[in-house]
């Protein structure tokens, strides 16, 4: 009889306790839409704060930063730059080191983003954010460079050759810096393919059966990006973005492929719980 009646509180504390933790989770929920919106500010605030810091840091290279980096493609080409403001010197510096600014503090950026979604990622994905955050910046400077080293000398060598003896060409400063700003940022943007291709393939939006059948349409929606990206109408700078583009496409699909079997290998344990 005591045994049966002890069975019985402890039952009825048991169903208390289940209601006090619903109760719990359902507060949660209602509060996580504020929670987030909490999060996103901070997120926000501290990128912003990494960007600061980063331009502080690059204001003291300024010089290297316009002389050497910024000219230096058009002193190998015996171009010019030109400023048509009386301020123009100083926005251009102060472009420079925002730009830079930005471009150096992206694994912090990108680390405040990978923070912001983790609570819906999986468990050991969270565990990972390292490496997801160091791939993501590996791709996106990765693209920067290429778009520095590889797109930029390439468009103003095929530029210089065009031009007459009454026209000298003279490159306007802020043209200039929206020039190498869309080919670089750009350039950046587009090599975080094989990263969008990885995460849309563990969340099953995306295969690599889907990537193959649909190659020759992906080929000209590349084709299309890259006309849009290039700040310019030739088909040469075009083309440069368009290729690696190309090859990042195949790259994504044994990515794809890669996902797809550890998403596959993880789903009978995710089915359990």
């Amino acid at each position: 009889m005591h045994v049966a009646k002890r069975k019985s509180v402890h039952n009825h504390s048991q169903i208390f306790m289940a209601k006090e933790i619903t109760d719990e989770t359902t507060e949660t929920r209602e509060m996580s839409f504020l929670d987030h919106l909490e999060e996103l500010r901070w997120r926000i605030v501290k990128a912003v704060i990494a960007v600061l810091i980063a331009g502080i840091g690059c204001a003291f290279f300024s010089d290297f930063l316009v002389q050497d980096l910024l000219l230096g493609p058009l002193r190998t080409l015996h171009l010019k730059l030109q400023v048509l403001t009386p301020y123009g010197i100083v926005m251009l510096y102060m472009e420079v080191i925002l730009i830079a600014g930005v471009i150096i503090s992206t694994p912090v950026i990108l680390f405040q983003v990978w923070k912001f979604v983790a609570p819906g990622l999986l468990p050991n994905e969270r565990k990972n954010i390292g490496w997801i955050v160091f791939y993501t910046s590996f791709c996106f400077l990765a693209g920067v460079a290429f778009g520095y080293f590889v797109l930029i000398p390439t468009a103003l060598t095929f530029f210089s050759t065009f031009g007459t003896q009454n026209i000298e060409l003279n490159i306007a400063a802020d043209k200039y810096i929206s020039f190498m700003l869309s080919l670089i940022l750009g350039s950046g943007l587009l090599f975080e393919l094989p990263m969008i291709a990885y995460f849309l393939s563990r969340l099953g939006i995306l295969t690599p059966a889907f990537m193959r059948h649909y190659r020759r349409h992906a080929i000209v929606v590349i084709l299309i990006i890259a006309a849009v990206v290039t700040p310019t109408p030739d088909i040469v700078t075009q083309s440069l973005l368009a290729a690696p583009m190309i090859v990042l496409y195949e790259i994504s699909i044994f990515i794809s492929a890669y996902a797809q079997k550890k998403r596959n290998a993880a789903s009978p344990t995710g089915s359990s719980t």
